[in-house]
């Protein structure tokens, strides 16, 4: 799944990501320069080699409140992921370096 794609883009780019990469809101931005860095994925001529962006939004649970149609409401701050509870997800549960 999406943890497991993310591990792989960890693994093309050392699992090092800047602190600049965290927003305010629990959303990370990750830069690959090629993408056959990424591990199993074969150079194929008719592609190329191109880069990508990778856009990651972390959640708590309960958020779907905001987004629902029937009966939307706000959602709190403390309900919201904060840059420092990402930064500390990122060192924790995924091994990665934050400089």
């Amino acid at each position: 799944g999406a943890v497991s794609f993310l591990n792989k883009v960890l693994d093309a780019i050392g699992r090092r990501v800047k602190a600049s990469s965290f927003d305010d809101y629990g959303n990370v931005s990750i830069g690959i320069k090629e993408h056959i860095m990424l591990p199993g994925v074969k150079y194929d001529p008719e592609l190329g080699i191109f880069g990508m962006d990778v856009c990651v939004t972390l959640e708590k649970p309960g958020l779907r409140v905001m987004r629902r149609r029937v009966k939307r409401s706000r959602v709190p701050r403390r309900q919201r992921v904060s840059r420092e509870e990402a930064i500390v997800f990122f060192i924790k549960e995924l091994n990665t370096r934050v400089v």
